[in-house]
């Protein structure tokens, strides 16, 4: 029982002895006296209003992402979208346990665990790049005593997460891309959970903010016009304007309950972290098959960055597109804009092509 359970019944049991001291069947409370508990009509908290978690938003997030955080940011907005992780997972997910090294990387190394052995073996048999891909959440990161340190997920949910094929695909060319022991870097290359994320990352991500401008500034006894060191084009507002980060984790359970009953309760309930209790939790338990069902389903956007109005293979461009850049320099996609640029002013000049023809088309 934890602490705040304790002290929620020994709260209704003071206030039960108050009314029995009240209605003179006790003389005194046996309860020591504290903060007196305020009575009156129950009022029930509002509830946040949920809207459709559409693709073309999370799009569009994961889009403002790339340009604000990178390709990492890129892919922790999908990841989150597809598994329903919580953040804290995300920030200190190791690669470790992410597709494509787990679960042979596995290091075994939680005492907690008491069937590690077992359950390795098992997953050696179900899931790995030539089987069905998967991350393994394990740990999670706080703070005891001012230090960073390792801790069980929230209510200790050890799970493993089956992810579709685009998602796999995506954190193999992140990862080949960086050699961190964790998937998901700051900004500067550090560790995320040392970043106020919500601030400093969702915010400008969800909300947009206006392009870096020059400022002008006295070095030393100087005036310089400088920009940022690190100038970013303007970013749009999204659907998540103003809204906190957990409704994306929320929105990846609506996701898989698309399906229309396809998947079961048990499978769904567990890749969310929680406990299921009951019948269903006592005999029900997560199939090969179920796992599958939920790998292959076809609401997850297996199109990549597809966004409403767009074709795949314009979705499947924009992801070579961010491949060939991880790996290969950026100077040929330069010199590919100047010579359409070049083409285009020559043509304008040859009276073949009206400078407002896209105006007009519009």
């Amino acid at each position: 029982m934890g602490e705040k359970y304790g002290e929620e019944i020994l709260t209704v049991f003071s206030m039960l002895m108050d009314d029995a001291v009240d209605d003179e069947l006790r003389k005194t409370s046996p309860v020591p006296k504290g903060k007196k508990q305020r009575r009156g009509r129950y009022k029930k908290k509002p509830r946040e209003r949920k809207r459709e978690m559409r693709i073309e938003d999370v799009h569009q997030l994961a889009c403002n992402a790339l340009t604000f955080w990178g390709l990492d940011g890129y892919v922790f907005v999908w990841t989150m979208a597809t598994t329903g992780m919580r953040p804290a997972g995300l920030y200190s997910l190791q690669r470790l346990y992410s597709h494509p090294f787990w679960p042979a990387s596995d290091p075994l190394n939680d005492p907690a665990e008491r069937d590690r052995e077992e359950r390795h073996e098992e997953d050696l048999e179900r899931y790995g790049p030539d089987l069905m891909p998967a991350i393994r959440v394990q740990w999670q990161h706080q703070r005891e005593d001012g230090v960073l340190k390792p801790f069980p997920p929230k209510y200790e949910s050890r799970r493993t997460l089956v992810i579709p094929p685009f998602l796999a695909e995506l954190l193999e060319l992140l990862l080949a891309s960086h050699d961190s022991e964790y998937v998901f870097r700051s900004i500067g290359g550090g560790l995320l959970t040392n970043a106020n994320f919500t601030y400093k990352y969702w915010r400008p991500i969800a909300d947009g903010r206006a392009a870096s401008k020059e400022f002008e500034r006295t070095r030393p006894g100087q005036r310089q016009t400088v920009i940022s060191r690190r100038p970013l084009p303007e970013i749009p507002a999204t659907a998540y304007a103003g809204n906190r980060l957990y409704l994306v984790r929320h929105g990846a359970k609506e996701w898989t309950d698309e399906a229309g009953g396809t998947h079961a309760p048990i499978a769904v309930e567990t890749r969310m972290g929680h406990e299921v209790a009951g019948v269903e939790g006592l005999y029900s338990n997560v199939t090969t098959a179920m796992e599958r069902r939920i790998m292959d389903s076809p609401r997850w956007p297996c199109r990549v960055v597809e966004t409403a109005g767009q074709s795949r293979p314009a979705g499947c461009l924009m992801y070579w597109f961010m491949k060939f850049i991880s790996t290969k320099r950026f100077m040929p996609f330069v010199y590919y804009r100047i010579a359409v640029g070049i083409v285009i002013i020559v043509l304008v000049s040859m009276g073949a092509l009206s400078p407002h023809a896209a105006e007009s088309a519009g």
